[in-house]
């Protein structure tokens, strides 16, 4: 019996990462760029949006959904797609557990009108296959990983289906692609269960996939090049084009949520904190939009970077009363330790790291580090602190300071004595400083052995870009197996991905 319940939190484990890469990826981005098409009867064999559906689904990706579906009126499988990406959208950005059950009852409503409808062509299967797999982003991400899992399947077969029936509809093959890279960039450990559910992924075949969506005219072109970007950005190293896409994007459409949160995002991920902030601050807002609280918890993030204490501790109380889910509520009790216990403030950071343990989840791997954080009870060192928070923040010299005040001895802990050393490294390396970096990654691991501390698998990550960049493949092969070698650290599940996804580039 404990084999099985650790083997059902294995598969929760996975399913739940699966589908939420698949949700924060496949939040509707597209239709709405697309030229608009002519008020004409719908042909017999339909492929494409109307121009009112465009218009509507112009509006959900703005967050906007109240304002999508006052612009449908019809039952086409165009407008129930639309429909369905108002409602799923609204659910995930919200993560609000009083809309599931009508969502998951709206998404079958709709599923059934598209068995009976007269309807022929690519679009009404697409919307089928599309509709699935929301069934199966909300069924997951709520708690349902049975029912998740067999809509995941569902909407993996049929979007499989409409490809092969469909091979120039492009939208599919966005689709079916971002599903097939997704499952085979999974770790091994959560790909059993998804080849028992026939879920064969490739992280190639879905790069050719998205590739092709992203390069060729189609009604979801926009979508798929925001896509690919986002997972060149990710997990290829590649971070100009997304961001630059981005920028253009919401320069053309500056009352879009969506676009403001990319951009606040892209711009936090590499280190550029005044940007982000800036991209924060002038974000459209109104009754009209979708609550995005989410926001202010990078925002929160952001300004503990540049030691707004204060400041940071406000978002993330209001983060923390406005949003309805349960990730990231650890990671923002921790974050508001950080900012009480940084400033001096000792009762309220002990009030915040007691809150840590007492709700929220543990999926999303920033929760995981705020339990581990509980559970060790190992105090933090300031100094390494307020370094890691620069080197986030993209104040790497600040940073190098802040850690010339450091001093190791006997009696400090393994961890401080690891960490120090990987911060020094990332400092260097993200100064344009490679052979510093070198170095001090190394030192990292001969240090490490097999403590369960994250600072060695990334430092043997990070080496093996530098040699990739370099040029010296065998050399970067080695030290990408090194990554994946250890068995049990808080950040082992991105780790492990970006490590195979870099090895599989060097095949």
């Amino acid at each position: 019996m404990v084999f099985l319940a650790e083997v059902g939190r294995e598969v929760r484990r996975g399913l739940l990462r699966l589908v939420w890469l698949l949700a924060l990826a496949f939040a509707p981005l597209g239709a709405a760029f697309g030229t608009p098409q002519r008020e004409t009867a719908r042909p017999p064999e339909a492929s494409s949006l109307t121009a009112a559906q465009a218009r509507a689904y112009a509006e959900v990706l703005k967050l906007r959904p109240d304002d999508a579906r006052s612009q449908l009126k019809d039952a086409s499988a165009g407008t129930l797609l639309v429909l369905d990406a108002a409602a799923i959208t609204e659910l995930l950005v919200t993560q609000d557990a009083g809309l599931y059950e009508a969502t998951v009852a709206g998404q079958n409503r709709r599923l059934a009108q598209l068995e009976k409808t007269p309807e022929r062509g690519a679009l009404p299967e697409y919307a089928r296959a599309e509709i699935r797999l929301h069934q199966a982003a909300a069924q997951v991400v709520f708690g349902h990983e049975v029912q998740g899992a067999w809509s995941l399947r569902q909407a993996y077969q049929q979007m499989a289906a409409v490809v092969q029936r469909y091979p120039t509809y492009l939208p599919a093959r966005k689709t079916l692609g971002l599903m097939q890279f997704f499952i085979g960039s999974l770790p091994e450990g959560y790909r059993w269960f998804l080849k028992l559910l026939g879920l064969p992924g490739s992280v190639e075949g879905g790069l050719r996939n998205l590739r092709a969506a992203a390069r060729q005219p189609n009604d979801f072109q926009p979508e798929a090049r925001i896509l690919l970007a986002l997972v060149e950005e990710t997990y290829y190293k590649k971070p100009d084009e997304g961001l630059q896409l981005i920028r253009q994007l919401h320069q053309q459409q500056p009352d879009n949520l969506l676009y403001a949160y990319l951009l606040v995002s892209l711009h936090k991920k590499q280190h550029h904190t005044e940007a982000a902030l800036a991209a924060y601050r002038a974000r459209p807002t109104g009754p009209g939009y979708v609550a995005l609280p989410y926001l202010r918890h990078m925002a929160a993030d952001l300004l503990l970077y540049q030691g707004e204490y204060a400041a940071s501790r406000r978002e993330n109380e209001l983060f923390l009363q406005q949003y309805k889910g349960q990730h990231y509520r650890k990671d923002a009790w921790f974050k508001l330790y950080l900012a009480a216990w940084l400033s001096g403030d000792a009762p309220a950071a002990e009030r915040y790291r007691r809150q840590i343990a007492a709700g929220g989840r543990t999926v999303v791997e920033e929760d995981t580090y705020a339990q581990r954080f509980v559970e060790s009870r190992l105090p933090l060192n300031p100094l390494l602190t307020r370094a890691r928070l620069q080197i986030d923040g993209g104040y790497y010299r600040e940073a190098l300071a802040t850690l010339a005040g450091f001093r190791s001895t006997a009696a400090t802990p393994l961890r401080d004595q690891l960490e120090d050393p990987y911060r020094r490294a990332r400092a260097w390396h993200l100064l344009g400083r490679p052979d510093s970096a070198r170095l001090l990654y190394a030192r990292t691991i001969a240090l490490a052995g097999n403590a369960p501390y994250y600072f060695a698998p990334q430092a043997a990550l990070q080496l093996g870009y530098l040699y990739q960049l370099e040029g010296q493949r065998n050399t970067a092969r080695v030290y990408f197996r090194k990554a994946l070698s250890y068995p049990k650290h808080e950040y082992k599940n991105s780790t492990d991905t970006k490590a195979k996804l870099a090895l599989k580039e060097l095949e």
